[in-house]
Formats: C-alpha cells, sequence, structure tokens
C-alpha cells in the first residue's frame, strides 16, 4: 500500500472545536485522513504524498499577536486546498489580501448564502441558496490576486476561489451538521476537485488497530477500566481479541452510578462476552474526597485522581493503560496533540496523572480521534449485542456532575430514583435508542409545591434529552407533550423530596450537553 492509500487528506488543525468533524466526515467517505498541528513541517506533511490538503477554522483572529501562522510553501505545492473559517482568512491574509474586523461581518449560526458561481466544482448540483452554520468575527474585505467570489451571505463573502490553483476557501463550516449540504460540499472537494478513491472503512480501522496494540504491548499486561458504556465495552473486546488473556479488566464502583449499574455491568461481561473482571467498590473513597465540592472542574479533578489511585491499588504490576477515550473527551479538556483547542471542562481521563502516564507512552487510547457513532460501528463488526452498542453515553464522572453543587448520598439516592424513571419512560415510548441522550439533572434549589393540600419546600429536576450523531453539537429533542407529563409525574409521585419538574430546550452550543 502506498502512502496516497493511506494518508489521501491531512487536515491542519487551527484549534477549532470542530476540527476532528472534519476528519469524520471524511472517513464516512471511506477516505482515511489524519490530523497535524497548523506548524507541522512541510516535509513532514510532504512525506505523506496527500492528495488534498484542509486548513480547518479556529478561535484566534488572524491579526492577533500569536495567531498561528502558514508555511507558505504549502502553497506551492500543487494540491487541491480547502479553507475553512480561519484557514480561509489566514490563506487570504498571507496572499496578500484584506480580513478585517467589522460588527457587520460578525455572523454566529445558522446564515444563507447565496451561490453566484453554480459552476463552481465546490458547489456542484446545489441551488443557489443553502443554509450555512457561521462562527466567525473577521471577515474577508479584498481578494488576492485571480481569486473570486463564489458566494456571498447578507453580511458577508462567504467563499471564494482561484480554480487553477485549486484552492477553495469558505467562511461557513461545512464540517458541521446545521450546515445542510455540507457533506456534499466535502464531497464535491474530494471527489470532484481533489479526484480522491474512497478506499478506508472501519474494518481496516480494526485491523490496524489490533496490529497496533499487539507491537506496543508485546508480552506485557493491559489495565482495561470498565464502566459498562459503549466505549469501555467495545474496547475490552477490541483488547480481548488483540492481547487475550493479557488483558485485566477492572470495574470501579464510584458510588456514582446509576441505579444497579454495577450488577448490570457484572452480567453483561459474564453473559454476552466470557470475560472476568475484577470488581471493586470504592464508593466511600469518592464520596469522601467530594464531600462539600461544588465547583464541576474541582469534581471531575477529583474523580479522576481517586479513580487513578483505586486503579492503581488494585492493578498489581502492568505496563499499560489502556482508555476509552473518544475525541470529545480530548478536545473539550484542550487536551489536543494537534492545535490549540481551548479548554471547555476536563474529563476525567485527562488529569494530570493520566497525563504523565501518556507522556511515558504508557495509555493505549485506540478511539482518542473517534466519535461515539464510530465506536459503535466498531462494536458492530465485532459482533457485540445492541444492548450494549446503542446505549447512551454515560459520563465518566457519573451523577456527579448531573447533582449540581455539593454531593452527598441523600442527594444522589434522588437523583438516582428520578434518573431511572427517565429512562425507563423512554425505553417504554420507543425513543431511548433514538435520541443521543436522555437523563435527569438534580438542581441546588427548592421551589414551593402543594400536595395533599399541604404546603411543601422540595427539590427541582431538570429533565434533558438531546439528538445528535457526534456528541459534538446537538439539539434538544422535541419529546411528546404526553411523555413529558407522564415523566414529571411518576418523579413527582414516586420520588419523594422532588415537587417539580423542568425540561432543558438548550442545544449545543451554545450551552454542552451535561449541566457540568
Amino acid at each position: 500500500m502506498n502512502n496516497k492509500e493511506i494518508c489521501p487528506v491531512v487536515i491542519l488543525d487551527y484549534g477549532s472545536q470542530y476540527t476532528q468533524l472534519i476528519a469524520r466526515k471524511i472517513r464516512e467517505q471511506n477516505i482515511f485522513c489524519k490530523i497535524f498541528r497548523y506548524d507541522t513541517p512541510i516535509s513532514m506533511i510532504k512525506n505523506l504524498s496527500p492528495d488534498a490538503i484542509i486548513l480547518s477554522g479556529g478561535p484566534a483572529s488572524v491579526y492577533d499577536k500569536d495567531a498561528p501562522d502558514l508555511d507558505m510553501a504549502l502553497l506551492g505545492l500543487d494540491i487541491p486546498i480547502l479553507g475553512i473559517c480561519y484557514g480561509m482568512q489566514l490563506i487570504i491574509k498571507k496572499l496578500s489580501g484584506k480580513v478585517s474586523r467589522t460588527e457587520k461581518g460578525r455572523e454566529y449560526g445558522k446564515s444563507s448564502i447565496t451561490i453566484n458561481d453554480t459552476d463552481s466544482r465546490l458547489f456542484l448540483d446545489l441551488d443557489s441558496s443553502q443554509q450555512v452554520w457561521m462562527s466567525h468575527g473577521d471577515s474577508v474585505t479584498d481578494l488576492p490576486e485571480d481569486f473570486s467570489i463564489i458566494a456571498k451571505s447578507d453580511s458577508a463573502i462567504a467563499a471564494i476561489a482561484n480554480p487553477k490553483k485549486n484552492i477553495y476557501l469558505v467562511q461557513f463550516h461545512p464540517e458541521v451538521i446545521h450546515t445542510t449540504n455540507g457533506v456534499k460540499i466535502l464531497k464535491n472537494f474530494l471527489f470532484n476537485i481533489s479526484g480522491i478513491k474512497p478506499l478506508w472503512d472501519m474494518g481496516s480501522f480494526i485491523e490496524k488497530s489490533i496490529e497496533e496494540i499487539k507491537k506496543t504491548v508485546g508480552n506485557k499486561t493491559v489495565l482495561c477500566g470498565i464502566s459498562g458504556g459503549v466505549d469501555s465495552s467495545v474496547l475490552a473486546v477490541l483488547l480481548h481479541k488483540a492481547i487475550g488473556d493479557q488483558l485485566k479488566c477492572i470495574f470501579v464502583d464510584n458510588g456514582l452510578l446509576r441505579k444497579n449499574e454495577r450488577q448490570n455491568v457484572e452480567r453483561r461481561f459474564k453473559q454476552h462476552f466470557s470475560m472476568k473482571i475484577d470488581t471493586v467498590d470504592a464508593s466511600e473513597q469518592f464520596l469522601d474526597a467530594l464531600k462539600g465540592v461544588s465547583n464541576p472542574e474541582e469534581k471531575r479533578k477529583i474523580i479522576g485522581n481517586v479513580f487513578v489511585k483505586v486503579f492503581f491499588a488494585e492493578s498489581g504490576d502492568f505496563q499499560f493503560l489502556s482508555q476509552g477515550t473518544l475525541y470529545p473527551d480530548v478536545i473539550e479538556s484542550g487536551g489536543s496533540l494537534e492545535g490549540p483547542a481551548a479548554v471547555i471542562k476536563t474529563h476525567h481521563n485527562r488529569v494530570q496523572q493520566i497525563q504523565e502516564l501518556i507522556s511515558q507512552g504508557r495509555i493505549i487510547e485506540p478511539f482518542k480521534d473517534l466519535f461515539k457513532d464510530e465506536v459503535r460501528e466498531i462494536g458492530r463488526q465485532l459482533g457485540m449485542p445492541d444492548e450494549v452498542i446503542l446505549r447512551q453515553p454515560f459520563p465518566g464522572p457519573g451523577l456527579a456532575i448531573r447533582n449540581i453543587g455539593a454531593i452527598d448520598r441523600e442527594n444522589l439516592d434522588l437523583l438516582r430514583n428520578a434518573d431511572e424513571i427517565v429512562v425507563d419512560e423512554m425505553k417504554k415510548a420507543g425513543l431511548y435508542y433514538k435520541t443521543w441522550q436522555s437523563f435527569a439533572v438534580l438542581l441546588p434549589i427548592k421551589s414551593v409545591g402543594v400536595m395533599g393540600d399541604e404546603r411543601t419546600y422540595d427539590r427541582v429536576i431538570a429533565v434533558r434529552s438531546v439528538e445528535s450523531t457526534d456528541g459534538m453539537t446537538s439539539h434538544w429533542s422535541n419529546l411528546p407533550y404526553e411523555l413529558l407529563e407522564k415523566i414529571s409525574n411518576r418523579i413527582i409521585n414516586e420520588v419523594a423530596g422532588i415537587n417539580r419538574v423542568v425540561y432543558d430546550i438548550s442545544s449545543k452550543p451554545p450551552s454542552t450537553i451535561e449541566w457540568e
């Protein structure tokens, strides 16, 4: 296999929260790609012999003092280039065009553009009016030589091109689901402009991962933390397929699990996978460490640190720790190895101890560049049951970040009982597997109510249900009123201490899926 088959698309990351979405959309077209920092040496890029290069968006302004830059030699490689948002503005500036920060040019969220060059290969077979997703404060105001405008929004230049050089630049984000025909635009760039063949699939990813795991591990022992969720379960099966009994699986009961989760996990691994797991009840350690802590970042770091200590105490001799880390975990923690992403929230698998193991080369994370739906597909190809691979995501810090404010056992029990009702009713309505996540959140407030002609002053539960394909963006679920009414009635009637239920109708962005 030659280099072009190995890496036909190189993505240069300028720090956008959506960079990996670009890679994901490309992989969906059966095209392999790799993400690199924006300052990756040009020699390394040339050695990969890519058929196309994509510059991502980013949070900086091209005129910031330390703004991420571009090696001009990249533009001389005679390789098709697609610049997105910041990537567009950077190329414009480097080629002596002009980018300006104006109030009129600010656009955030859904926007409508008009394609004024419908013959452009980038917009092949698209109507002249398109809905796109914008996120920019700077705008292109003057074009470099040999570039022409191919699309506009009401307030900014939306796309420009130099067809002779095969350089195409867009101000909007085609990788985001809110850009209605974003996938079609990317396909036009990949197939019509760059002429790339679709030669990669998830089966080849599995084969390559198993090969790399065997090569890395040798005859050493690998620890794998089991939570019962999709990521850790698929990871355990993949690792077991690669190294067999060299794998040691540990399930830590941190006291922050859903109702009956421990029993369900133990049953599932014994029944479906014929794999032994060691269970550790460390609930007292976690809850004692979290006592009085209400700051969500502090909660996450405490949980991560205690988890590592418990894990090490149970592990015995080992060389590697494997985690089901996904790309959103990495990028939201600001820990992308590829680009300068901002910290949104620290994930439990990105605390200091884990970072130290990473620096020592002792962490195995086959899924760190993947999204949840891609891991589900790996599970399907490994023959895992729907009961496991279709489970909704559950955060590593567990109910700690759904119990807003300080944590205690009474609050956790209230939350567990309310959450069980949400999940139960979603399943009865046939919507559990059709939504990305649906769960209860315990709020740190009380409200006045009336029960049996008596005044109550009890806690409030927020119900959250969102639809998504990757967890990077989401929209609140338009659940039937009858279902919401049933959930509310059951929680208030069956969970003593709750007298009010509210429904969260926030999307991501600007909100996150979890409340903390």
